[in-house]
């Protein structure tokens, strides 16, 4: 037991971290990993430009659309037994994803996926506050699990890469059935069981508006920042947004809502998915640029590209490790403020990269950038579980993850859409001549297909071509570090000020002091009237 009376976590709660370790990472690689294996599918499935979109497009449609709805599902039925249903049918996926003989059995496999992995990121964040009450193990718990996501996003492309060398591309979606099966042999022994004995009956019809709210906008974000302002993705993102209002104001009247939108009125709550949202803008859409710079401007293969995001990842395990130990002396408002304004400097560093010379910068800024931005991530997480009551657990999981959809989608539609501006105004007159036409459109277009199309042309004249494009494109990263730093500063200040009254993890929370001015006249009426019992102590998150 703790100072608090918080029972501390044994070997058995660490070995089940481990075994809901193997999941997320899993979900995070499934995103990734297909990246690489797309061509090959396409050629082999005969999948054309529409359905290849579909078949990567899906599943971050379905896990976006189903999370709400996954998290507090397992609230009602059952976390553990969510996380092993969600286990055999992403595993079952998976083989169906394996042995595709068509674009359409793909596609619905990863329908299938999106669905199973909605499951399992939500199940597993809130078993471990069930596992881990203690609150620092359970900051050290959040860390090792945060850092699941960013392992996969690195190890995903190499993975994948390797794999593609020796075996069929459906080797990549085989990956997943044996991390399941290892989960449903052992994860009954070592997890707890735990749902809200209080919980009502699941609204059919909030879940029907939670996935007609939550996959229009983010189809209509992608669309818009894929091929601009069109009027099909503009009417999708306003219906969505429309729907979901329609969402908001059924949660508000039912006994048994499907979300708790009460919650968003806790400060600490929504300050900590904000926060959580503007790392995740800015941070996916600086991942999006360095690859695109690393494969398209400087020639490097995906398994070249991914070893110089390696440093980024290691430097990112390391503070997800260190943070926790950190917000034991510090509050954790000044370690996730400290942590943002690294992020900012870093940002502020890429703005004077140089086209020629910047491949070093980015590597050793991006591992800078991975380990000041850890505690965001960490901590953060841990404040958005950590608030509200145990049987919301699972919901406040579900909106944890959910806010790094968001906004991994909405930084590519604001900030890499700015940033792909910027490269087309800058290279519009700086094609040199001689270039063909259609070579020449494809550079004014992007970056990628500038690169696709000096495979046509002579060693010379490619690199003539990628010349300017190299500092068009400098300049759009230029702009995207540039209106991130500001983003993430203002968030960053506005986050500390906030919540700068937490202490440290692990500390109590003492009561608000009485104004000044008032002190005296609440002693005359305390006097005067019956004692009350003094306000309880809140552990700190």
């Amino acid at each position: 037991m703790t100072a608090g009376g918080a029972p501390k976590a044994g070997r058995k709660e660490w070995i089940g971290l481990g075994i809901l370790a193997l999941p997320t990472l899993l979900v995070a690689l499934d995103v990734f990993v297909l990246l690489l294996a797309l061509p090959h599918l396409s050629a082999d499935l005969g999948a054309d430009s529409n359905q290849q979109l579909w078949i990567m497009d899906i599943y971050g449609f379905m896990v976006a659309g189903f999370l709400v709805t996954m998290g507090t599902l397992g609230d009602r039925i059952g976390r553990r037994k969510l996380l092993l249903i969600g286990s055999a049918a992403f595993g079952a996926a998976s083989l169906m994803a394996a042995f595709a003989t068509s674009p359409g059995m793909l596609i619905a496999a990863r329908v299938l996926l999106g669905i199973a992995g909605a499951s399992l990121t939500p199940s597993t964040l809130a078993l471990i506050t069930t596992m881990f009450q203690d609150a620092k193990q359970r900051t050290v718990a959040i860390s090792l699990w945060a850092s699941c996501f960013t392992i996969g996003a690195i190890v995903g492309p190499l993975l994948g890469g390797v794999m593609l060398e020796y075996f069929w591309w459906g080797s990549l979606f085989l990956i997943g059935v044996p991390v399941m099966v290892l989960t449903l042999v052992v994860g009954p022994r070592v997890l707890p069981e735990f749902k809200n004995p209080e919980a009502g009956r699941l609204d059919p019809a909030s879940v029907l508006l939670s996935l007609g709210g939550t996959v229009p906008v983010i189809f209509g974000i992608k669309e818009l920042a894929r091929d601009g302002w069109e009027a099909l993705p503009v009417v999708v993102l306003v219906a969505g947004l429309v729907i979901g209002v329609l969402f908001v104001q059924r949660q508000r009247r039912l006994s048994s809502p499907l979300l708790d939108v009460t919650l968003f009125a806790h400060g600490r709550f929504t300050a900590a998915l904000l926060s959580l949202l503007a790392y995740s803008l800015i941070g996916g859409t600086v991942m999006l640029f360095m690859t695109q710079y690393f494969q398209a401007a400087q020639g490097m293969s995906p398994f070249e590209a991914g070893l110089g995001m390696l440093p980024g990842m290691a430097a990112a395990t390391v503070s997800f490790a260190v943070c926790p130990i950190i917000a034991r002396k510090v509050r954790p408002a000044y370690v996730i403020g400290a942590g943002i304004a690294g992020v900012t400097a870093v940002l502020l560093t890429f703005t004077q990269l140089d086209a020629g010379s910047g491949t070093p910068v980015l590597i050793a800024g991006f591992a800078v950038f991975s380990f000041c931005g850890a505690p965001i991530v960490a901590l953060g997480t841990n404040m958005v579980v950590g608030t509200v009551p145990a049987e919301k657990a699972g919901s406040a999981g579900a909106l944890s993850q959910m806010s790094n959809e968001f906004g991994a989608a909405l930084g590519v539609a604001t900030l890499g859409t700015a940033g792909l501006a910027v490269y087309r105004s800058e290279i519009a007159d700086t094609v040199p001549a001689g270039v063909p036409a259609g070579a020449a459109d494809a550079a004014r277009d992007s970056v990628a297909g500038a690169a696709a199309a000096t495979e046509g042309l002579s060693g010379p004249l490619a690199e003539t071509l990628m010349e300017p494009v190299r500092v068009a494109f400098t300049s759009g990263l230029h702009t995207v570090a540039g209106v991130g730093a500001a983003l993430i500063a203002v968030a960053g200040a506005f986050f500390v000020v906030l919540m700068r009254h937490i202490p440290p993890v692990g500390q109590e929370e003492a009561p608000p002091e009485p104004e000044a001015g008032t002190e005296n006249e609440s002693k005359n009426e305390n006097e005067s009237e019956t004692a009350e019992e003094p306000a309880p102590k809140v552990a700190a998150v």
